[in-house]
């Protein structure tokens, strides 16, 4: 038995695995016969082609003749080469000879593991069916940057992050390459569902989830932004507001999510801490989007993705994970409130980052994290108030600054509480 028949497991009953490839051959081959055509020129294989080529892979693999399975696959194949050189010179494409190889070869996996063969038929049917729509998606739809942006998030997901080195690094106060660079994937892989978001649901809607996927890369930047097209477009302040009141929420969110994935232990102490900001940032956005005019929206310019801001949080958050273990190792809680402090005014992800890694290691209690956490996010809160007035002016800055200071006051009276009970 060979490595991949040991993963699957042991073959199925013959009966079960040739009635799974008969019906994921009848499966392909409907939506084949659908696209044959007729006359001279239509395709050399359909419904039935399918499904007995489908049969046959279960066949040879069920029959255990050594050498079946192969020789079959290559008479398969031949047939289907043979039926490309004869076919129309009209159609170059391979779709169905290709199709008609892994037919066969869905056939012998169904014996194998039905539930698999099945399941490989039906995504299989299913992209053959989705033809005009994925070349309209392909063509129409998607834009060049986009795609540049997908596959680079895909390398980084698939390529460059199974590749960083998972020990702790001490001058990071104890974070991990893997863990930063994982972070950033993170945040670029929630703002590409951001601009899909903002594509398929239109800019009110659309608009406002985008404020709360690019709050997770930075609030104030969104603050900002949304402020400059604020002024640049006065009749729709009330939407770009509640956009980046909504990239408040998302602050929350982070906190919560960042804090929970270094030290899972104390997520129970800042959960409903973050829950009370949150939800109260969140109200209060949709609150505001609600009453705001509805906008036609477009593609937009540039990509999905802002890679210089997920990698300057990155970087920050590198330089800020030194100074806040270095300030705790030599001051102790002060020193530790202190930076905490001064790095929030640049930035909130950082700081919570630092917190998270140094409570995960003990070496700050459940009280001093909440005290710092409300810390944090009050530093931030006074730099996006002022980012808010300069941006975009005070029209749109009263809608975002009582937001900040509302969802603050709620996080500050659930945490006030929680450090009560902990007392």
């Amino acid at each position: 038995m060979s490595d991949w028949q040991a993963a699957l497991g042991p073959p199925a009953p013959l009966a079960v695995g040739l009635l799974v490839a008969l019906g994921g051959g009848l499966l392909v081959g409907l939506e084949r016969e659908r696209r044959k055509g007729h006359g001279p020129g239509r395709e050399a294989a359909g419904l039935r082609s399918f499904t007995l080529v489908s049969v046959a892979g279960a066949l040879a693999h069920g029959l255990a003749v050594p050498g079946l399975l192969p020789a079959g696959a290559l008479v398969v194949g031949g047939l289907a080469a043979l039926a490309y050189w004869r076919q129309s010179p009209g159609d170059p494409g391979l779709t169905t000879e290709i199709a008609l190889l892994l037919t066969f070869l869905i056939g012998a996996l169904s014996l194998q593991a039905p539930a698999l063969g099945a399941a490989a038929a039906v995504v299989m049917t299913m992209l053959l069916a989705a033809r005009s729509r994925l070349h309209h998606f392909a063509t129409r739809v998607l834009n060049e940057q986009e795609l540049h942006d997908g596959l680079l998030l895909a390398a980084l997901a698939l390529i460059v992050l199974p590749l960083m080195p998972d020990e702790p690094i001490a001058w990071l106060a104890g974070l991990k390459a893997r863990t930063l660079l994982g972070l950033v994937t993170l945040l670029l892989l929630l703002q590409a569902a951001g601009h899909v978001a903002l594509r398929a649901l239109g800019a009110r809607l659309g608009l406002t989830l985008t404020g709360l996927f690019s709050g997770l890369v930075s609030s104030t930047a969104t603050i900002a932004a949304m402020g400059g097209r604020a002024r640049a477009q006065p009749e729709l302040r009330r939407a770009f507001a509640a956009a980046a009141v909504m990239s408040t929420a998302a602050t929350w969110l982070q906190a919560a999510v960042l804090l929970g994935s270094l030290a899972p232990g104390l997520l129970r102490v800042v959960a409903p801490v973050c829950m009370a900001g949150m939800l109260c940032a969140l109200g209060l956005a949709l609150m505001l989007a609600r009453g705001a005019p509805s906008v036609a929206s477009g593609p937009g310019s540039g990509g999905p993705l802002r890679l210089r801001e997920a990698l300057l949080v990155a970087t920050l958050l590198s330089a800020v994970s030194a100074l806040v273990g270095w300030a705790n190792g030599h001051f102790g809680e002060q020193g530790l409130l202190a930076s905490v402090a001064l790095a929030a005014f640049a930035d909130a992800h950082a700081p919570m980052a630092s917190l998270g890694s140094l409570a995960a290691q003990g070496r700050i209690a459940p009280q001093l994290l909440t005290q710092a956490l409300l810390l944090t996010i009050a530093c931030n809160t006074l730099t996006r108030c002022v980012t808010a007035c300069v941006a975009g002016g005070w029209p749109y800055a009263r809608w975002v600054i009582g937001a900040l200071l509302l969802s603050w006051t709620a996080a500050a009276t659930m945490g006030f509480g929680i450090l009560a009970a902990l007392r």
